[in-house]
């Protein structure tokens, strides 16, 4: 008699969860809908300011970004996402400067993670909220974000270039006179010898 009696309570178990379901099922049948009409609406869609939808560069209003090509962001991208090639340049007052080359992001395979933009030591980096990025090829997620032509650095003026050259100079000076002191010291200690 058992069997039976463990036959009635699972099928009493088994509608009392089918009339669970049921009521949770006629509940989500009149609750409003909140679906978006995407393109419809796509001048009132509200996107949040935290979202993260493409990594840029930004720019000034004179049109230069801040940039310095030093690679912390590419080291630091867990998905090899960000590619950064830079280039030496003759400064005027005779230095040499790297300069950002390119700076090519991979969309496709960035995870938002934002440590790119965290660890910039210049604050050259942000995320936009621009979320319209869908394209039919994986090629054209990869972009190059220095796309503005870079801006000539100004030309150093007369005062500036004289006061390089004397800091040049006294340079050489000093140290030629280190040297000339390290010679004669060397002299005397084999004299002494």
């Amino acid at each position: 008699m058992g069997s039976v009696k463990d036959y009635f309570s699972s099928l009493g178990s088994g509608l009392a969860s089918l009339v669970k379901g049921m009521q949770i099922t006629g509940k989500e049948f009149i609750t409003p809908k909140i679906t978006e009409k995407y393109p419809e609406d796509r001048e009132t869609v509200k996107v949040p300011e935290r979202f993260r939808a493409v990594l840029t560069l930004k720019y000034d209003e004179e049109g230069r970004h801040k940039c310095i090509a030093c690679g912390i962001c590419q080291r630091n991208c867990p998905n090899d996402t960000i590619t950064i090639t830079s280039k030496m340049v003759d400064m005027p007052d005779g230095k040499k400067k790297r300069k950002l080359d390119k700076y090519v992001y991979d969309l496709g395979s960035c995870t938002f993670c934002q440590l790119c933009v965290t660890t910039c030591p210049q604050d050259a980096l942000e995320f936009s909220n621009d979320f319209e990025q869908a394209v039919f090829t994986r090629e054209k997620l990869v972009k190059q974000l220095n796309y503005l032509p870079e801006k000539e650095e100004p030309a150093p003026s007369p005062e500036e270039l004289a006061k390089a050259a004397a800091e040049r100079e006294a340079k050489i000076a000093a140290a030629k006179a280190a040297a000339e002191a390290s010679a004669t010291d060397v002299n005397t200690e084999n004299k002494e010898n």
